[in-house]
């Protein structure tokens, strides 16, 4: 039965690094969003597994937290600004498609030379896994700075957070609830002072294009 639920894990977090270079090869806003959404649920089912193997019960409420944050409220409060926005291409990034993808790829060999030793020491079933969540964090950080309009970036920076919990999830078995509660509750009023943010960016420079930003230095 251990061999199985490894197995179901492994799965679910190669589904995760799978994601990841999706969302780093991705042009299109409401993709990404609608992958981000995905990817919570991917992380949502491999935590309610990680609980059921190790009888870890306080797991079950993160992998409830993540259906209701990351598949539910965080994708229907970013279509909603996309929709007030009217944002729905990002074809602007700073190396082509195929660069960053091979970038992608050396990070991911980084990140699994990197988790090897920690994760010999570590005890979880969860262990081999390690590697992939720290692949998924950099990739996420990647398409952060890849990426030069201001919602991919915060899609960017919540995948980044996903990958976070991932690894949390396979070192430890997760954090202590209220952290996980608290951690929750800053992402989601960053969400909405984020899109407070957006729409002022709109109304000064009519467009997401961080470079804009670069005018009120010189001023």
């Amino acid at each position: 039965m251990t061999n199985l639920f490894g197995q179901l894990i492994n799965l679910f977090a190669a589904l995760l690094l799978l994601i990841a270079f999706a969302m780093l090869s991705q042009r299109r806003v409401l993709s990404l969003i609608n992958l981000f959404a995905f990817q919570g649920l991917v992380l949502s089912v491999s935590t309610a597994i990680v609980a059921w193997s190790s009888s870890q019960h306080h797991l079950y409420y993160s992998a409830a937290l993540t259906l209701l944050l990351k598949v539910l409220v965080l994708p229907w409060i970013l279509h909603r600004l996309i929709r007030r926005l009217n944002v729905k291409w990002d074809v602007e990034t700073m190396f082509n498609i195929p660069t960053t993808m091979l970038v992608g790829i050396a990070l991911v060999v980084f990140a699994f030379n990197l988790a090897a030793p920690i994760s010999q020491m570590a005890g979880t079933i969860t262990k081999g896994t390690l590697g992939i969540a720290m692949a998924s964090v950099l990739l996420s950080f990647l398409m952060m700075i890849t990426r030069s309009k201001a919602v991919p970036q915060v899609i960017g920076f919540l995948a980044m957070e996903n990958g976070l919990f991932f690894a949390a999830t396979s070192a430890t078995y997760g954090m202590p609830m209220v952290v996980e509660l608290g951690i929750a509750l800053d992402v989601l009023v960053g969400m909405f002072i984020l899109g407070i943010f957006f729409f002022q960016i709109r109304e000064t420079f009519d467009s997401l294009d961080l470079k804009h930003m670069e005018k009120l230095k010189e001023e």
